[in-house]
């Protein structure tokens, strides 16, 4: 079984949001890996960034930078 950061309980909660009604497991956990892997593109271009300008720590400047690119 993979190691988990975001839980399936959120990914429903996330897809009822969206209008969905019922939500199968393994719906949740496609969701699930697409955020997670999305999230880690996004951190290490916001690292970068944050490195970029001489600074150790990232900002939602960063994040929001890395979003856009």
């Amino acid at each position: 079984m993979k190691k988990r950061i975001l839980s399936l309980a959120a990914m429903e909660k996330l897809l009822r949001n969206a209008g969905n009604g019922r939500v199968s497991d393994e719906a949740k956990e496609a969701l699930c890996d697409h955020l997670e892997e999305k999230a880690i593109e996004i951190g290490a271009k916001s690292w970068k960034l944050a490195e970029h300008s001489g600074r150790r720590t990232v900002k939602a400047s960063d994040i929001k930078l890395a979003v856009k690119g």
